[in-house]
């Protein structure tokens, strides 16, 4: 089992920028990559980053340039985001998936950004 604790989240102006953290407890060495994803009012969730084995990441097109995933030895993960827009609102998700697929949620962190 693995446990999932987002933090960082807030109210922004649009330009600015916030860091959020997942810390992950438990059975960390089984998990093969992290992400992040987000929600926005009334749309499904949606990927925004991952992060494999610590060292390669891939990002969702709405946010490359501006935000950056990141992994540190002590089992958490951070997404650095810049020149947050309005549209970037939402709850971010941090996630997890073992070597076996497991699938690992957070409980989610709300973002909010005023324009």
């Amino acid at each position: 089992q693995v446990q999932l604790v987002e933090s960082g989240g807030g109210l922004v102006q649009a330009g600015g920028s916030l860091r959020l953290s997942c810390a992950a407890s438990g059975s960390t060495s089984e998990i093969d990559a992290r992400a992040w994803y987000r929600q926005a009012p009334g749309k499904v969730r949606e990927w925004v980053a991952t992060i494999v084995r610590g060292t390669s990441t891939a990002y969702a097109d709405a946010v490359k340039g501006r935000f950056t995933i990141s992994r540190d030895n002590a089992d958490t993960v951070y997404l650095q985001m810049n020149s947050l827009k309005p549209e970037d609102a939402g709850v971010y998700y941090c996630y997890a998936r073992s070597v076996t697929g497991r699938e690992y949620w957070g409980q989610g962190t709300q973002v909010t950004v005023s324009s």
